[in-house]
């Protein structure tokens, strides 16, 4: 009979596997195909249009719907210039922490995912247990939707999706949406001392920035809804977290590049969010023409994601409560695809173990404790897929 390892073992092959975001993760995706064909699980592959990353999805279990899905991200942020104590690739425990790149966000849950997987193959369960591990999640959560499209034409529908990010293994049941864009305003060089004949794109980008400092202190100041007063902040936010352009401080900016986020609360529309902020970048591209007909705003997608709705009465956080004893109403900002999940007809929960504060930290770690609080969880979810 094949080797059945443990959880921290298959954590320590998947932080060995760099997949950092840029590059692929094709390594990683081998390696847990081969290690679940070991167990006789078969293993199906969706991959991106470069052919240099793939999403795996599998089945254990009965050839039927309404079993439960543990879904998961490859893709890891880089430790590039960040200052690690140990190697971020090897997993190193010291004071009662496992560290390296992806322990918490979220190789620490895929290990837990795969060993439960296997176990279920060796078990009578007569509920299907299913796993789902994506790529590009670190970049917009782009790897979620094709996947699940693929899974539902391969797989068995499932009724419940546990997408495992970092929650203390709380039982998340409301996330915001994401929406992103990147802005590349294009003006027009002339020495500054005549910028009147000139356009800066680093000053006509400023009032959009500003645009959004706007929203945010409207937002702030308006009643939240019941729903997101759970959140941390309860209002939609608009950021800006990089910008560049210019070429000299004597000459007026030909370009200026920002990105432009949204996380949106549930009950608002992250489309219109981006309608609003299109309509905007038209205003001013329209003035800006108005000195120079080559100039322009160029707004470009970056991502979108959608929230996670709280479900009445919803099967996967009913579940996910009576495994973990946890009653209470958490909601996060921080993006997962928990709602595309949803979206696509499962009821979905976030419950994971580990702190999102250590994501994507240097010396990121997941607490031995925590690490054993969600393999007990597991093995409270087999205990229900064999019950049925």
């Amino acid at each position: 009979m094949p080797h059945r390892l443990t959880p921290f073992e298959i954590m320590s092959r998947l932080v060995g596997l760099p997949t950092v975001s840029r590059d692929s993760n094709l390594p990683l995706v081998d390696w847990v195909e081969e290690y679940l064909g070991s167990h006789g699980i078969t293993a199906h592959r969706h991959y991106d249009e470069t052919g240099e990353k793939a999403a795996l999805f599998a089945h254990v279990g009965p050839q039927v719907a309404g079993g439960v899905v543990l879904s998961g991200h490859t893709d890891v942020v880089p430790v590039d210039g960040q200052p690690w104590a140990s190697d971020p690739f090897t997993v190193t425990e010291r004071d009662g922490k496992y560290y390296g790149r992806g322990c918490v966000d979220m190789k620490g849950f895929d290990a837990l995912a795969i060993w439960a997987l296997v176990e279920a193959r060796h078990a009578d369960v007569k509920r299907p247990l299913q796993l789902a591990l994506s790529y590009d999640e670190e970049v917009g959560c782009i790897g979620a939707p094709p996947m699940i499209e693929q899974m539902l034409a391969y797989l068995p529908k499932a009724e419940i999706a546990i997408i495992g990010e970092p929650s203390m293994m709380q039982v998340v049941t409301g996330q915001k949406g994401g929406l992103g864009f990147d802005v590349h305003v294009v003006g027009f060089e002339v020495h500054s001392s005549m910028m009147h004949r000139g356009v800066n794109a680093i000053m006509e980008a400023a009032p959009l920035i500003d645009w959004a400092n706007v929203r945010n202190a409207e937002n702030r100041a308006r009643t939240p809804s019941e729903v997101a007063s759970g959140f941390a902040p309860p209002w939609t936010t608009l950021h800006v977290g990089t910008i560049s352009g210019g070429t000299a401080h004597n000459i007026t900016a030909k370009n200026c590049r920002f990105g432009m986020d949204f996380r949106v609360v549930p009950g608002e529309d992250p489309e219109e969010w981006g309608t609003r902020f299109k309509a905007r970048a038209a205003e001013a591209e329209a003035e800006m023409q108005a000195v120079h007909p080559d100039t322009r705003i160029e707004v470009s997608p970056k991502f979108a994601v959608p929230g996670l709705q709280p479900e009445r009465d919803g099967a996967a956080a009913a579940l996910v409560r009576q495994i973990t004893g946890d009653n209470g109403n958490h909601m996060v900002s921080y993006g997962t695809e928990a709602g595309q999940f949803q979206n696509h007809g499962y009821s979905a929960v976030i419950c994971g173990p580990g702190d999102i504060a250590q994501a994507h930290q240097p010396d990121e770690y997941i607490t031995v404790a925590q690490f054993e609080a969600g393999h007990d969880f597991m093995r409270r979810l087999l205990d229900r897929l064999r019950a049925g």
